[in-house]
């Protein structure tokens, strides 16, 4: 079976001057490899998706991202031994390096981890002691993570889209102290609806944001495109 994890792009590289390494699955998003694994994904967030970002322009790299989705759900066992066996490596690779490990599991997915198990334990159960995150637009999961009915090693940050049950759903995850990414049109605003916005674009590691924050992103690739509400206009700042 092909390496199921990567070790970083571009953002995700900057977390290694905060003595972070991060590694993630790439695979394929919402149903192009014939398998959902966006299940709360809107139009806009697939329009706008990164999947089309970086080496994901090339035709090799999203073939290998249907593959290793379509191993997922049909080598089940196959694909969580080999994933083990990777998280290992990493961490001994990172201990060499002075690093610590990170991993986002769903770099262009959103699968429910926390109910993903490989003989009998979850992937964070597995690996207690690492860190894991990820960004979601699954309600219940942000829901159980305020809930402290998460696993303690992974933390998730909500994603605003164009929908309004969304937004509603945002506006209250940000009162009871959760975080929201947000994408902006080309520029970043201090506040937005009363609630103070970080640069999310310095690094990836949202484990270590405060709480009850915007994590502002700046539009990227497909979505300067965006014209459903997705990408938040200076004008409604």
């Amino acid at each position: 079976m092909q390496k199921i994890l990567n070790d970083g792009n571009t953002k995700t590289a900057k977390g290694e001057k905060k003595g972070w390494k991060t590694y993630g699955i790439h695979l394929a998003p919402s149903k192009v490899s014939g398998y959902n694994v966006c299940k709360w994904a809107s139009k806009g967030c697939a329009m706008a998706c990164l999947n089309l970002s970086g080496m994901g322009t090339f035709s090799n790299v999203q073939e290998a991202r249907i593959k290793k989705t379509r191993a997922f759900f049909e080598q089940r066992k196959e694909f969580m031994d080999n994933l083990i066996r990777e998280i290992n490596n990493a961490v001994k690779n990172c201990k060499r390096k002075g690093l610590k490990p990170c991993f986002r599991l769903n770099l262009t997915s959103d699968l429910p981890w926390e109910k993903i198990k490989h003989n009998g334990k979850t992937i964070f159960q597995h690996f207690p002691d690492c860190q894991f995150y990820d960004y979601t637009k699954g309600a219940e999961r942000m829901t159980k993570f305020l809930a402290g009915e998460m696993p303690s090693n992974y933390h998730l940050t909500f994603s605003r889209s164009e929908e309004t049950k969304n937004q509603v759903l945002a506006g209250g995850f940000l009162s009871a102290g959760g975080n929201v990414a947000m994408v902006f049109r080309k520029c970043l605003p201090k506040t937005w609806g009363g609630f103070k916005v970080i640069n999310g674009d310095e690094t990836d590691l949202r484990f270590l944001d405060g709480k009850g924050v915007i994590v502002g992103l700046v539009e990227k690739g497909l979505a300067k495109k965006d014209a459903s509400g997705f990408v938040i206009e200076p004008a409604t700042t």
